[in-house]
């Protein structure tokens, strides 16, 4: 039921044969065009919400002029459902990476239009963001939502959820903080559950897969698989 452009595409991977965590990438370069509002998004609203990466660690406060609970989201797609949950938590946070540009174009032109002044964006890599910008125990949560779920056995070891990076997600948390990921391919959300359940920082909030929380919403490609009979699992787990 994974659809580019719509929850966070296929941007959310490892490369071929990679298993050691200091080389996980959290996207595969995508082609496609700019459209001529996203580049005007980029001029109008880039040089405010747009972050540079940089090998030192982030202010959170310095960066969104205030004090709040930030939650880093990894692969946002075009941006659509990032941007309802940043209308709906005010009182939050987003620091988002994308690679895909015009999926960071498209991001820019939400929060332009929306007027949303609580995300931020850095158009990079996500693990190298979490290694280098993010200061341990700094995060009130994680959102990781459809990443690709290479459905071959022999890709499996390029999927994003394996036990090193959530190890290095749960260092990022604070006592308390959530990591939530959603998938609509149930092989990969049992892979999730099984790797999630076995980092000792985390504990589940569920029995196993939790109800999708309030503040994810509901895509319109996300209805038409519901209505086809397509499941979407949620996992949220708490750092202890």
């Amino acid at each position: 039921m994974t659809e580019p452009g719509n929850t966070p595409p296929p941007s959310s991977a490892t490369p071929p044969g990679v298993e050691h965590p200091r080389t996980i990438r959290s996207f595969v370069r995508r082609t496609g065009r700019t459209t001529p509002a996203q580049a005007r998004a980029f001029a109008e609203q880039g040089e405010r919400f747009l972050l540079p990466y940089r090998a030192q660690a982030l202010d959170f406060a310095a960066v969104f002029q205030r004090e709040a609970p930030t939650v880093l989201e990894i692969g946002f797609g075009m941006g659509e459902a990032t941007a309802q949950i940043a209308a709906l938590m005010p009182e939050t946070n987003f620091l988002c990476c994308e690679v895909h540009e015009p999926g960071v174009g498209a991001m820019l032109k939400r929060i332009g239009e929306q007027g949303l002044a609580n995300i931020r964006v850095v158009q990079h890599d996500a693990v190298k963001v979490l290694d280098q910008m993010i200061p341990a125990s700094a995060l009130a949560g994680v959102h990781i939502f459809f990443p690709d779920p290479w459905h071959k056995s022999r890709h499996h070891k390029r999927r994003l959820i394996q036990a090193p990076l959530v190890a290095r997600l749960a260092s990022r948390l604070k006592s308390g903080g959530y990591l939530h990921c959603a998938t609509d391919w149930q092989e990969y959300a049992q892979q999730m559950l099984e790797v999630l359940a076995a980092e000792p920082q985390l504990e589940n909030t569920a029995e196993a897969y939790a109800p999708r929380p309030h503040y994810r919403p509901l895509t319109k490609f996300e209805n038409r698989g519901l209505k086809l009979g397509h499941g979407v699992w949620d996992l949220v787990f708490r750092k202890r």
